[in-house]
């Protein structure tokens, strides 16, 4: 079944790569999805509903009830409108749950996932990330839902900087640069990277305790078609497809960006094939200045026809995070999911670049009110 629409990040070849590493796995099987209707989570849950799985997306409620991302997939999944920080809206949905035929996947990536607005929203994060996932986790053990696995979606920014005491605890290439695997010393700089941090223990707590089988996947700068465009790709993006300057904030830091696509054949890698109780990172493994990934953007949309030459980058400290919380470098280190499943990216930075471009320039209507510049 081909649940994929035209602005699909999918290749035809892709989706016939995924269905034959992934269809014997989840065909079939049941899948909770939380933040469905989200950027990674829209395209996990396409992707399951392609292999045959049955789906059960959980989607935060709003009065309107609307569905930005997985509107069209509504024939093919059930869709939950329930609420993180609500427990009663979470024990509702499980109770479905244990009329399933067989031992539900569990993909948790519903989330506040924007750093700078944590800052802005540090209540809301918390409550989402953290006390979220500490809902979804009791109920599961209140309910006594049998899980086949349970993934904490994760992120790089839980690693933020080395601190100095623990930087011998760290790996580098041979020209000094940091390389982050499972086992690095993390250090979050942000409330977000912080209540991720707290998700992932708990994750881990119920393991221990309960016997939930939990993973936790720690993602590398996911970018794609559908991300929101306050994120450092989509703001790139959408300012040069409306103005002459693209406005960012710090130029130096790096970053791993991974197409959305390898993101999620990592989370159906990790949780196909991953120990309960373990953690894998996964990303690029290489990294890029935000000023390097801001031209190559530019050179790519230009070259693609989307702007025209001339685009200027420029730095305002508006735009800067506060104080001494920028993180400076993030790369990953994927060995040991590679050599434990085999998974390493296959979209490279200029295939997913143009891809993205396409989508941000064919579906303005969907960023127009939600972007955080001025015209």
């Amino acid at each position: 079944m081909n649940s994929m629409t035209k602005e699909s990040p999918w290749s035809e070849q892709a989706l016939a790569e995924l269905s034959e590493e992934f269809g014997d796995i989840y065909r079939d099987r049941t899948v909770l999805v939380t933040g469905a209707d989200g950027f990674m989570g829209s395209h996990l849950t396409e992707a399951l509903v392609t292999l045959g799985a049955h789906v059960h997306a959980f989607v935060r409620a709003t009065s309107s009830g609307a569905l930005n991302n997985i509107g069209q997939l509504k024939p093919q999944i059930e869709v939950h409108f329930a609420d993180l920080t609500d427990k009663t809206s979470i024990d509702y949905l499980l109770k479905d749950l244990l009329r399933a035929p067989d031992k539900p996947f569990v993909f948790h990536l519903g989330a506040q996932a924007h750093v700078g607005e944590s800052w802005h929203r540090p209540y809301e994060t918390v409550m989402a990330n953290t006390v979220g996932t500490l809902n979804l986790l009791q109920s599961i053990v209140d309910q006594g839902l049998e899980l086949e696995k349970f993934d904490t979606a994760g992120t790089s920014e839980e690693y933020g900087n080395v601190r100095s005491s623990v930087s011998h605890q760290h790996d580098y290439d041979d020209e000094g640069g940091l390389i982050l695997h499972e086992r690095s010393p993390i250090n979050p700089k942000s409330i977000y990277a912080t209540s991720k941090v707290a998700a992932d223990f708990l994750t881990m707590n119920y393991f221990d305790a309960f016997g939930v089988p939990g993973v936790v996947t720690r993602m590398f700068n996911n970018y794609g078609p559908r991300q929101n465009p306050r994120y450092i790709t989509g703001t790139i993006i959408t300012q040069a497809l409306e103005r002459e300057q693209v406005e960012l904030g710090n130029l130096e830091p790096l970053r791993d960006f991974c197409f959305c696509t390898d993101g999620v054949r990592g989370h159906l890698t990790v949780a196909a094939h991953g120990i309960p109780g373990d953690l894998y990172v996964y990303g690029q493994g290489e990294n890029i200045s935000m000023r390097d990934w801001a031209e190559k953007i530019l050179e790519i949309g230009e070259a693609d026809g989307h702007w025209p030459a001339g685009r200027e980058l420029v730095s305002v400290e508006k735009r800067f995070r506060p104080g001494a919380s920028d993180v400076l470098a993030l790369r990953v280190g994927y060995e040991k999911l590679k050599r434990e499943t085999g998974w390493e990216p296959k979209v490279s930075w200029e295939e997913g670049i143009s891809r993205t471009i396409a989508w941000y320039a064919a579906n303005r209507e969907r960023w127009l009110g939600r972007i955080d510049w001025l015209a």
